[in-house]
């Protein structure tokens, strides 16, 4: 039966016109095949067929406009009745996604029980005896309590339904009691704090496995040896510095993840991911150096990498590449790469790319480092997204570098606030198992209540300060709570231990969080920085910066953990490090044997990408004629020809911050979905439009919403995958070129330190390409910040081709080769025609190295200037040239500079070459090379700031003058704003003329003429000034 396939409904656009007709006349197609590709002056689609036929004629060609309804093709389909379709989304309208009828079926059935019942029914197999049961309540003292006889029994109530019903259903009424309250106008909500105790009771603690002895004894020397690192590095150089303290207090955090949770990446396992808190690298150098796989000496070379063999300060994988996986400093990186690393991986299972092993991401930070907003600003996502496979560690040590972090206040009660309202499942680790009795016997309360009363500041100075201090000061507040006490010493009392140095505190916590279903975790673990450390750094607010120990604080450090070595061995400081045959390095070795493997260790095991084809973008590289696009627009197109690359496309991860209609990118929605980890539950409001807003559980298109930070994750995730993941995948992060560099700066650093391979397109840049938006948002030295980046490879390409060229190298380079760099590359949303690549002989090797000749003038044989432009300013350069030649009988060659910054590079390693070898011929930079039959002098411009375009003055050996975009950005159009810039084709032509003056090349009223002509205030103030 015969169909007609119509152009559907594509919004407010008409007269769209075609660019690609990907049918031909007797093929068969299928449903969801492309049928033509449509584009409009900012976006192109494919419109896909709904039906499945043979095409018996096609009624459109390259170039037709076409709008909604205009027929595209005739197919003859088998059954059904004739009748002309329009062109929709796959799914029908009457189609319900499979998500969705699964959530209606469910929700029928939920219906159909009782409420109760269900409670109950998850009671009985949940219920456990409560620690309530058979005690009795006694309510403790409050001045507020205007009935405490009434607050009685409600809590007797409570507990008869705990002690029946178990935690689930005492809950559930709780809860219908703070809504039923919150209904009758109490203004109350439930509070997101629990009382500042352990989250997990005792009874119910996982028991420790293992042989806590041994692993006291291996805990206790790398101790030792972290801190002994620290000092021998010290003593030898001041300089170098270090920190002692962090590690100190969270040996016990680090030591239970070894021995008991973190899987190894093996040939059988994918392996868990760790990201280490940067001043704890000490410790996993010390527990390295047991293992067997650092020496003595590299402990000797801490911080001293100059020659080989070196350890770096923190976790950093560009100087350590086959040890570190991530790095985690600055503070603040190491949680939202976490972050978005959990969800990456869960995108990577979803896409089927990665199988579900049951891999968890660990992140270790610090309570100081939670003041960072990177560090709390993606908690909402990881609960959105159900990241069960993430857990976070926060080390509360009190401490910050200079003084407590909350000395008023609770930092561990602040940090459960935060995560539990976020949707985290949090873990309260406070104290260790001597508390356990003295909670059991705190049947009035009193102790749980002095516990809740203290500070912080008051909790690091119990620790500072020993027994009798604590039992005066703190239990000494209550007399129950000092008679409490009353046959325990000072030294009982001195050695009632914090929950994160107890290992089997933190076993307890560490086994519920790796069981936890649906949501991340974040263990709350309080410890003492500087533990061990004694009056020389043990909880007192100069511990960060310790980092030289006399003898007498090693022989206390060695006794407190009774490391056996010599006094002589201490003033020595010596490592030590048991015989191989002894059981402690037989134990440490074979758990991680059983756990798969060293913990840290990079490797890839990942297969290169084949590079597409070079005729993949044959059609970028011709001549669109009169027809405008921007260069935004021809990587939409090049993207949506790589989609079409079976060995490319479903390793390509377009990243967009909310953006994507303004790039031109919304086809992307329909074409390869929106990824969505629950799916789609709704129906778009624009679900009969071509472009519909489709999210999808295979979706491959990461909709970040507004946040670089964490797009910025997400491509570092992305980017790093062939080592992570031991697949290659393709990031694509596009943003507004201001909001890249400038916004996340330090995690652009931290991308080239984790060796993160793929794409940052800085569209919309430049400084005069946005007009009406302004100051905030005009890029006019990104490329500088991107040069700071010495794997960072950058462009600022003006016509599709060279964009085209310089695409397909990255691609060949970061994913065929493995290079480990990253392309920077700026496209513009201004629209224009484009030439076609000039038919010379290495042009696309001089597009890469950074600069071609694309335009000569040679008619009149006397005077002539050199022009070199880039990006937006090209044009202006080029039809400057032409102005120069007409009105003033003055050659000139243009030459394209596709990247100021990858002449640079060449430029400097040419010159050390040659500075170093002062007795051979020295060698040319490339630059030399291209202008050496060059005539006149050089006047450069870009859309930048004029020190880019500087960069490379030393180089060119000749008289060097540039034009840039120095100042504030500010609203307007293109126009004026490329003449308050003063590098529009009128400048040009005034600055060219005044530089030959200046040169004695021509006469200076030929300048003084230019001025008046084009209205050029002499006496303006530099636009920096304004």
């Amino acid at each position: 039966m015969k169909k007609d396939l119509l152009v559907p409904d594509i919004g407010d656009f008409e007269n769209v016109e075609i660019i690609e007709l990907l049918v031909k006349q007797g093929q068969k197609i299928s449903i969801n095949d492309p049928i033509v590709t449509l584009e409009s002056d900012k976006s192109s689609v494919e419109v896909p067929s709904t039906e499945e036929g043979i095409v018996e004629s096609i009624s459109v060609k390259i170039g037709d406009k076409v709008s909604k309804g205009d027929k595209l093709i005739s197919i003859s389909a088998e059954g059904g009745s004739e009748k002309i379709e329009e062109v929709k989304e796959v799914k029908k309208e009457t189609e319900i996604p499979k998500d969705t009828e699964k959530i209606i079926s469910d929700a029928e059935k939920v219906q159909k029980i009782e409420e109760p019942k269900i409670i109950r029914q998850e009671v009985s197999e949940t219920k456990k005896t409560s620690k309530l049961e058979n005690s009795k309540i006694e309510i403790v003292s409050d001045t507020n309590d205007i009935d405490p006889s009434e607050t009685k029994e409600w809590l007797e109530s409570l507990s008869a339904v705990l002690n029946s019903d178990g935690k689930e259903r005492a809950q559930y009424i709780i809860r219908q009691l703070i809504e039923h309250s919150y209904r009758e106008g109490s203004g109350l909500v439930m509070s997101r704090n629990t009382p500042y105790i352990n989250t997990i009771p005792p009874e119910e603690e996982k028991k420790l496995p293992g042989d806590q002895n041994i692993e006291r004894k291996i805990r206790s020397l790398i101790r030792w040896n972290a801190a002994a690192m620290v000092v021998r590095a010290n003593k030898k150089n001041p300089e170098l510095g270090g920190h002692i303290g962090t590690f100190a207090s969270a040996a016990t955090l680090y030591d239970v993840g070894m021995n008991h949770f973190w899987r190894a990446k093996n040939n059988k396992f994918g392996g868990d991911l760790i990201y280490f808190q940067g001043h704890s690298a000490p410790g996993i150098y010390a527990r390295s150096y047991l293992e067997g796989r650092l020496s003595e000496k590299q402990l000797d070379n801490f911080r001293q990498e100059v020659k080989p063999g070196g350890l770096s300060s923190y976790p950093h994988p560009w100087l350590m590449p086959e040890y570190w996986q991530f790095t985690t400093v600055s503070m603040g990186l190491g949680p939202m790469l976490a972050i978005y690393q959990a969800r990456f991986m869960k995108y990577l299972i979803n896409r089927g790319l990665i199988k579900d092993e049951g891999r968890k991401v660990w992140a270790f930070l610090g309570d100081g480092e939670m003041d960072e907003p990177e560090s709390l600003g993606a908690i909402g996502l990881a609960a959105r997204e159900n990241l069960d496979n993430l857990i976070f560690v926060v080390n509360c040590n009190l401490q910050r570098l200079d003084g407590p972090v909350r000395g008023n206040g609770k930092i561990i009660q602040e940090l459960e606030g935060i995560f539990r309202g976020a949707g985290w499942n949090v873990i309260k680790v406070i104290w260790g198992s001597y508390w356990d009795q003295l909670l059991a016997n705190d049947k009035k309360g009193i102790l749980v209540k002095r516990m809740n009363e203290a500070v912080d500041g008051e909790y690091q100075a119990f620790k500072a300060k020993g027994g009798a201090y604590v039992r005066e000061k703190f239990f000494g507040k209550y007399k129950e709570l000092k008679d409490m006490v009353s046959s325990m010493t000072d030294q009982d009392i001195w050695r009632l231990n914090r929950g994160g140095h107890d290992p089997h505190k933190v076993y307890a916590a560490y086994h519920q969080a790796v069981n936890t279903k649906g949501r991340p975790t974040v263990i709350i673990a309080k410890t003492i920085k500087g533990y061990g450390m004694g009056k020389s750094g043990e909880s007192i607010n100069t511990t960060h910066q310790q980092k030289k120990l006399d003898v007498k604080d090693l022989m206390y450090y060695r006794d407190r953990f009774d490391v056996p070595l010599t006094d002589e061995q201490v003033k020595n400081i010596q490592y030590y490090k048991p015989d191989e045959n002894s059981e402690e390095i037989k134990y440490l070795k074979d758990r991680r044997m059983k756990l798969g493997g060293n913990i840290p260790e990079r490797s890839t095991f990942a297969k290169p990408i084949k590079a597409p084809p070079k005729d993949i973008f044959e059609v970028l590289k011709q001549s669109t004629g009169s027809k405008e696009m921007s260069t935004t627009m021809a990587l939409v197109r090049m993207l949506t020809n790589l989609l079409r690359d079976k060995n490319v496309s479903p390793r390509l991860v377009p990243i967009i911050p909310d953006e994507a209609r303004t790039f031109g990118m919304e086809g992307f929605f329909q074409k390869i979905g929106i990824y969505a980890h629950e799916g789609q539950k709704y129906e778009p409001v624009d679900s009969e439009q071509l472009f519909t807003y489709r999210e999808d559980k295979k979706g491959q298109v990461l909709e970040e919403g507004i946040t670089e930070a964490g797009s910025m994750s997400s491509w570092i995730a992305a980017g790093t995958a062939y080592t992570n993941h031991d697949i290659e995948m393709i990031p694509i992060y596009l943003f507004y070129s201001m909001f890249g560099f400038q916004r996340v700066g330090d995690f652009a650093y931290a991308a080239g330190d984790s060796q993160t391979r793929g794409f940052l397109i800085g569209a919309t840049s430049g400084k005069t390409t946005l007009a009406g938006e302004g100051l905030q948002h005009q890029d006019g030295h990104s490329h500088l910040i991107a040069s700071t980046i010495p794997n960072c490879v950058s462009y600022d390409p003006t016509f599709a081709y060279e964009l085209a060229v310089i695409f397909r190298e990255g691609l060949k380079r970061m994913h065929e080769k493995k290079e480990n760099v990253f392309y920077y590359i700026t496209t513009l949303n201004e629209n224009y025609p484009h030439p076609a690549i000039p038919n010379e002989k290495g042009i696309e090797e001089a597009i890469l190295k950074g600069m071609y000749k694309i335009k000569s003038k040679n008619i009149n044989k006397k005077t002539k200037i050199t022009l070199l432009g880039s990006g937006a300013i090209l044009r202006e350069m080029m039809e400057a040239s032409d102005i120069l030649e007409k009105d003033y009988k003055i050659d000139a060659d243009v030459w394209s500079v596709t990247s100021f910054n990858e002449l640079r590079k060449d430029g400097i390693e040419i010159e050390r070459h040659n500075l170093l070898h002062p007795n051979d011929p020295p060698k040319e930079t490339f630059l030399e090379k291209c202008l050496k039959n060059s005539e006149g002098p050089v006047l450069a411009a870009s859309d930048y700031m004029r020190i880019y375009s500087d960069q490379i003055r030393p180089y060119t050996k000749k008289n060097f003058y540039s034009l840039g975009t120095d100042g504030y950005g500010r609203s307007d159009t293109r126009k004026s704003l490329r003449n308050f810039f003063e590098v529009d084709k009128k400048y040009i032509v005034t600055y060219a003329l005044s530089v030959l003056s200046k040169e004695q090349l021509i006469a200076s009223k030929y300048a003084e003429e230019a001025i008046k002509k084009y209205n050029i205030d002499k006496n303006k103030p530099m636009p920096t000034k304004l």
